[in-house]
């Protein structure tokens, strides 16, 4: 019998990817390749890139080239690229990069077997293309390993809200949502492998309307048809849109035990100039009045929300607008960056802000954020949350895990396994951590 092969996987960006790429590892693992952490022992090498943050595409290259040595002492080692970079410039990559043997968009990689073969006989593979096929239910019966108490479940993909900053409507294409059947059915699987909390996954997650045995559901809908799996003890998702936050999925908030109270919002600026000049279609007013409704329904929900700064046009005023949202909504956590170019994007041909002048309004409103997550971490003392444990801790007896509030929290003396879930009572508040201790 054969070694079998091994595959390397590096992964760039959202949460998104991190799922593909665990799609992709299933799908060669029914052609005999398993996962190593190290390139130099490789048989494949795949990056699954992402095309969001700045100079995506050079970082790209930069990591390609480290290999260049790699493939010349190992002639048979593959390398491939993956991810929405591989989507946006695919041509480019196979001409500029000649040690690429395969290049695949997001939306093709249940088709890697197939590319896999024919790079192996020398040919040089590009499959950029959005097909029609389902790609999720061409390897639903992929080999499966057991898995970690928590997972991420892509529900939904694409987007057709085309801001001017954003790749993504171009890299992922339109707006899709999966049939309920199908998820339930991946939801169910990941439950037998030993999940207890699944993400659910889109660049528009709280536009899902898949469709379900009466018509299309809502993403509410489909959270109260997840609340019946029985083993799944916690659900969220991410990344909202807060003109997709209907009524019902607010009210779910407050009504489903299995909905955690977390709330990942992206309102990206303050400023109504701005957020016009972003095609956001919300203003800051009613990102305010909607905050308040979400509250309302869960009082104790954390929210986190992302911010641009340094957007082209935004003057200081504009920018004041944007602490001045801040002060008032209190985010648990947030995701802060400076603007930079996204070629094809509407705003890459307008009039750019000085970058030293961005520079200083990021460190400003990373400032505010990181003093207001402080607060409400240090909030959390003597109060009592569970926790499901994912990995033991640095010390003998030590475990850690997430709070219903996904903040990390250390518990020492601790008998409990991964994937248990436990009352635990909070007694400090680190830099980015919390401490606590079983309360029974």
């Amino acid at each position: 019998m054969s070694a079998p092969k091994k595959l390397f996987i590096k992964t760039y960006g959202c949460q998104m990817n991190v799922y593909d790429s665990e799609r992709m590892a299933e799908a060669l693992g029914g052609e005999g390749y398993v996962e190593t952490k190290s390139p130099d022992d490789a048989d494949m090498i795949l990056l699954n890139t992402c095309h969001i943050r700045e100079k995506a595409a050079e970082k790209v290259y930069s990591e390609l080239g480290r290999f260049k040595g790699l493939k010349a002492e190992k002639p048979d080692l593959k390398i491939g690229v993956a991810g929405c970079v591989a989507q946006a410039e695919g041509q480019e990559i196979m001409r500029r990069q000649p040690l690429v043997d395969l290049v695949v968009g997001p939306q093709s990689y249940h088709r890697l077997p197939e590319m896999e073969a024919k790079a192996r006989e020398g040919e040089k593979v590009l499959d950029t293309d959005f097909p029609e096929e389902d790609k999720f239910e061409k390897l639903k019966n992929r080999p499966k390993a057991k898995r970690g108490p928590t997972a991420f479940l892509t529900v939904q993909e694409g987007c057709d809200k085309f801001c001017a900053f954003c790749v993504v409507p171009y890299t992922r294409g339109a707006e899709v949502s999966r049939p309920v059947d199908r998820i339930l059915r991946e939801a169910q699987d990941l439950v037998e492998r030993g999940v207890r909390e699944i993400t659910l996954l889109g660049q528009n997650v709280n536009a899902y309307h898949g469709a379900g045995a009466n018509g299309d559901m809502t993403l509410a809908q489909l959270i109260w048809e997840l609340d019946k799996v029985d083993g799944l003890e916690r659900i969220r998702f991410t990344t909202s849109h807060p003109n997709d936050m209907q009524d019902d999925l607010i009210e779910a908030h407050g009504t489903c035990a299995k909905l955690m109270p977390y709330l990942h919002l992206p309102v990206q600026a303050g400023s109504d100039k701005i957020l016009k000049r972003m095609n956001r279609a919300h203003t800051a007013e009613s990102y305010l009045r909607l905050i308040e409704r979400i509250r309302a329904a869960r009082p104790d929900i954390l929210i986190s929300g992302d911010f641009i700064v340094g957007f082209p046009e935004e003057t200081e005023a504009d920018f004041q607008a944007t602490l001045d949202l801040v002060e008032e909504v209190k985010y648990g956590t947030a995701y802060s960056f400076k603007y930079s170019t996204r070629p094809g994007t509407p705003a890459a041909e307008r009039p750019q802000v000085d970058p030293k002048e961005a520079d200083d309004r990021l460190q400003r409103l990373q400032a505010l954020l990181t003093k207001q997550q402080r607060e409400v971490q240090d909030s959390m003392v003597g109060r009592d949350v569970t926790v499901l444990f994912e990995k033991a801790g640095r010390f003998p007896g030590q475990m850690v895990g997430k709070s219903d509030y996904l903040h990390a929290v250390h518990v020492a003396d601790c008998d409990r396994a991964i994937g248990d879930l436990a009352r635990v009572r909070i007694l400090s508040s680190g830099a980015n951590s919390l401490a606590g201790a079983l309360i029974d």
